[in-house]
């Protein structure tokens, strides 16, 4: 596990210690619940981007390793 220093406006500083106070746990494990809850919704988002391009009709087709060949180029 690596340890990073990240400087924060006062105003973020201030929400993170919030966070900390109403969840009893430390500025660490509320930054670490924060991105992974970002990493989630980014996860959602591709997801519903991909549900939205099957109902337009954007779909893939073809052989799977000739797809694959075109996205290293």
């Amino acid at each position: 596990m690596s340890t990073i220093s990240v400087p924060l406006p006062a105003d973020l500083e201030k929400k993170l210690n919030e966070l900390v106070k109403q969840r009893g746990s430390n500025k660490a494990e509320v930054i670490r619940c924060a991105l992974r809850r970002m990493a989630e919704e980014e996860a959602v988002q591709a997801v519903l981007a991909a549900q939205r391009e099957v109902k337009e009709g954007k779909l893939l087709q073809g052989d799977i390793d000739e797809l694959a060949s075109t996205l290293e180029d």
